[in-house]
């Protein structure tokens, strides 16, 4: 039990993702703070590690119905489910958020003035996901791609104009850090996006489609920090002790 301490939160998810159930109800981030070890987080937010591991356990130890192991896929095939899954959702969704969000500032904003702080938080979100998105399908995940290529051929690989794939991933994984703090501060005005008891249907759908995106940036970021980030560093190593 005590070296199971000293694995990260990440890595359990990437396990089985079915435990990241259990750090959310710890309020503990497992997407983009993952790399922390159990022991670093539970002495951070004051929790009983025998207790988390435990019910990280059970949910490791019962039946699994049909959860998908994206830590045996292999990075070719993982950078194409998050393209088509993941960016697409972003994009469908952050037209449809906008401007329910401007609605709901025109119409409920002098008696729920939060709501301004929170359409401008998702509007940067907006933004700032919509280039960090782009950048990756332009020139992290074609050299991914690349990689596997390479290596399934048996061939050189020729090094990137950015020197090593660790410095794009780097930029990412900032990226994912400001995300991550730009939702937990809309979590905190939504009051965990719960709609006040005045809320309108617009309201209601609104706070519940702000809870589903964060749900799904939570996984998006999950599957590239912990697990295709790590190995595509791996990877890249590969070719190096080749050489």
């Amino acid at each position: 039990m005590e070296n199971l301490k000293n694995k990260t939160i990440g890595s359990f998810v990437a396990q089985d993702y079915r435990t990241a159930a259990v750090f959310s109800k710890y309020k503990i981030d497992f997407c983009c703070k993952g790399n922390r070890t159990v022991t670093e987080v539970c002495d951070k937010q004051d929790i009983n590690a025998d207790m988390l591991l435990e019910n990280v356990y059970e949910v490791l130890n019962s039946e699994n119905n049909g959860n998908i192991d994206f830590n045996s896929w292999p990075l070719d095939l993982m950078v194409d489910y998050i393209e088509k899954t993941h960016h697409k959702y972003v994009e469908e969704k952050t037209n449809v958020l906008l401007p329910f969000l401007d609605k709901l500032c025109k119409v409920h904003g002098a008696g729920h003035p939060e709501l301004f702080r929170i359409n401008e938080l998702f509007i940067d979100c907006a933004g700032e996901l919509s280039q960090h998105m782009k950048k990756e399908e332009l020139i992290l995940f074609p050299f991914v791609k690349r990689m596997v290529k390479t290596k399934d051929a048996d061939g050189i690989l020729s090094q990137p104009s950015f020197g090593t794939v660790s410095n794009p991933i780097a930029m990412m994984m900032h990226e994912h850090d400001n995300e991550g703090d730009r939702f937990r501060e809309i979590a905190a005005l939504t009051n965990n996006y719960t709609p006040p008891a005045d809320a309108c249907t617009t309201y209601r759908v609104t706070f519940a489609m702000l809870k589903e995106f964060e749900e799904d940036l939570h996984k998006h970021i999950h599957l590239e920090n912990n697990i295709l980030f790590p190995k595509a560093v791996l990877l890249e190593k590969d070719f190096a002790e080749v050489e």
